[in-house]
């Protein structure tokens, strides 16, 4: 017993000290306060106005500002995952990185903590305003508010290991989609319209990812149905799985990186 305890420190000590290290890499700067505040309030203020403009009924503008506050969260979590690379990428320092005895996963979850703070500040700030200013009738309940913050986390988390995994097999090469990708999950899971109207493979496709599912669950409270009877169920156990597969491909992936030597050209 005393010794699961001491390996649960263990395991708690090393998370918290790779979200302290994402925490220390931004505290000081300025962009990290432009990821988190200015960009999803631009982005809700520019769609928003362009609802009022279009005249759309409530439940229509409901509709896109949950996309809205779902992308700006979703960009903000996945870029902190990434940031495990890409800031030993920056500094030339990943060799130091992938000696710790820590394994890839705690490292990838610690930064994603430190996201989901920040996810969370963002979500916070983005419901205040879109009821305030766009009229957003903030119906959901607060275990169903929680679940489905938790499924566009995981969503996040998903994305973020995506393009871990990108660059140590493409090396710098894929840096470009610690920007991109997101955008591109955006187009096919019904960010700003329902998936349905997707032509298949597309429709497809989209029902694919889980954000569509934590989209739909949100969004049936505003009178919108959902493509499965239960979203939250479907969005969770497709995340289950492809957490379990992302996680063992990433460790096969830095394993391999080692052996290639693209550790050390991304140190160097």
């Amino acid at each position: 017993m005393r010794t699961s305890s001491s390996s649960l420190r263990s395991s708690l000590a090393e998370l918290m000290a790779f979200a302290y290290r994402n925490y220390a890499v931004t505290k000081n700067e300025f962009y990290a306060l432009f990821e988190m505040l200015f960009w999803p309030v631009v982005s809700l203020f520019t769609i928003g106005l362009l609802g009022e403009f279009l005249t759309l009924k409530s439940e229509e503008i409901s509709f896109i500002l949950i996309g809205v506050i779902a992308l700006s969260v979703i960009q903000i979590v996945q870029i902190d995952v990434t940031y495990v690379m890409l800031y030993d990428m920056w500094s030339m320092s990943l060799e130091y990185s992938v000696v710790s005895s820590a394994p890839f996963s705690k490292m990838v979850l610690g930064a994603w903590l430190f996201g989901v703070l920040r996810g969370f500040v963002a979500f916070v700030l983005l419901v205040i305003s879109s009821t305030e200013l766009f009229g957003l009738d903030y119906t959901l309940p607060v275990l169903g508010s929680a679940l489905f913050v938790i499924g566009i986390f995981l969503g996040a988390l998903i994305i973020g290991l995506v393009n871990c995994i990108f660059i140590l097999v493409f090396g710098r090469r894929a840096e470009i989609f610690a920007w991109t990708l997101a955008a591109i999950v955006m187009i096919f899971c019904g960010i700003y319209y329902p998936v349905e109207i997707l032509p298949e493979p597309f429709k497809t496709a989209g029902y694919l990812i889980p954000i569509t599912h934590f989209l739909e669950y949100f969004r049936s409270f505003y009178g919108y149905q959902p493509a499965f009877e239960n979203p939250l169920f479907v969005g969770f156990a497709e995340s289950l799985v492809y957490l379990a597969l992302l996680f063992y491909t990433a460790e096969m992936s830095l394993k391999r990186a080692r052996k290639t030597g693209l550790v050390l050209k991304l140190s160097g």
